[in-house]
């Protein structure tokens, strides 16, 4: 009798021992805070459950145990790709509710600096998104795509406004571009489509112009006056002139545009064509799509490289005086060519 009472207490002490180590473990899986700081994952298409537990850091995790016993609940399968960020504090439950269900926390895209070639944007999307730079490339060729938005493969630069942007990491190239067209329309407010009107020149055409302003120089303080410059010349009926243009013409492979390339047979070569080229040559800015909205009124109808080789340009309203300033910079050029500087 004494037996079977012992049996029965022992076997209730085991039961309660066990009781409590499951209870002990499922509590530490589920509540106990696991990470010590926030944690920033990015799950690939094809990763397993164990790649993803191996790309955390041990700096950040308090138990691993834990953590790998509730990512084996978890099926290959079940992982959605995309960014995550686990905070601190979060108890290991969560890494698998966060991937199963998707959580994603968003990504800056950033798109700034000089943007000339539909390659450069690619590349800029591709290093910050899961997007593939060749679907990007082709997104921004796909005639059907872009007339949706209202643009073509050759106004296309037109579209994007330089930003940084909050997206999934995972977005689709139809995502980004909502993005831009949201960008777009903002900017495009009543009172800058009157200032564009006051220039006789729709949206797209001061995109235009804009791109041609932002080429020709980094010193944004000086596009309105180069704005001004263009404006003037379009106002008059004057080629533009433009040696971005021409650049453009050859996929800024040249190193410097000589009189022989001004003869190249392209719709972008303002020294042959009057009036606007087709498209933008570059993503154009804000600061140069504002200058073109706010040109300086000036009489200048030129402008070269100044002689203090400081960034800046020298405007002229004569061709007289524009060569002075242009001979005045060669002989600046000369000297520093022969000093080695």
């Amino acid at each position: 009798m004494r037996k079977w009472v012992l049996a029965l207490i022992l076997a209730a002490l085991a039961a309660v021992v066990a009781i409590g180590a499951v209870g002990g473990r499922w509590y530490g899986d589920n509540r106990k805070p696991n990470f010590s700081g926030n944690a920033e994952l990015f799950v690939y298409p094809g990763m397993t459950a164990s790649m993803v537990v191996q790309s955390i850091p041990d700096s950040v995790v308090l138990r691993r145990r834990s953590l790998e016993r509730v990512m084996s609940s978890l099926s290959d399968g079940e992982l959605k790709p995309g960014h995550y960020v686990i905070g601190k504090g979060k108890p290991s439950v969560y890494v698998p509710r966060m991937l199963k269900a998707g959580w994603q926390t968003p990504v800056n895209l950033t798109l700034s600096g000089t943007m000339r070639q539909k390659s450069a944007i690619a590349r800029k999307i591709s290093r910050q998104m899961m997007l593939d730079s060749a679907a990007v490339a082709a997104a921004l060729e796909d005639e059907e795509l872009l007339s949706a938005y209202g643009f073509s493969p050759v106004d296309v630069f037109s579209l994007f406004i330089p930003d940084t942007y909050q997206v999934y990491w995972t977005d689709s190239m139809k995502e980004v571009l909502d993005k831009q067209k949201a960008a777009y329309d903002a900017f495009w407010t009543a009172d800058n489509l009157r200032l564009a009107g006051v220039q006789g020149l729709s949206p797209k055409e001061v995109s235009i112009v804009a791109s041609i302003v932002k080429s020709e120089s980094n010193h944004a303080p000086e596009y309105p006056s180069i704005a001004g410059v263009y404006l003037n010349r379009l106002h008059q009926g004057m080629r533009l002139q433009a040696d971005p243009t021409v650049a453009f013409c050859f996929d800024y492979t040249l190193n410097r545009i000589l009189y022989r390339h001004l003869e190249v047979d392209s719709p972008y070569n303002t020294y042959l064509h009057e009036g606007l080229p087709p498209g933008p040559i570059c993503v154009p800015d804000r600061a140069s799509l504002n200058a073109v909205l706010n040109p300086d009124r000036h009489g200048y109808l030129y402008f070269c490289a100044s002689a203090a080789m400081d960034g800046t340009h020298k405007f002229a309203s004569s061709l007289a005086e524009h060569n002075r300033n242009a001979r005045e910079f060669q002989r600046a050029l000369d000297l520093r060519r022969l000093s080695g500087k």
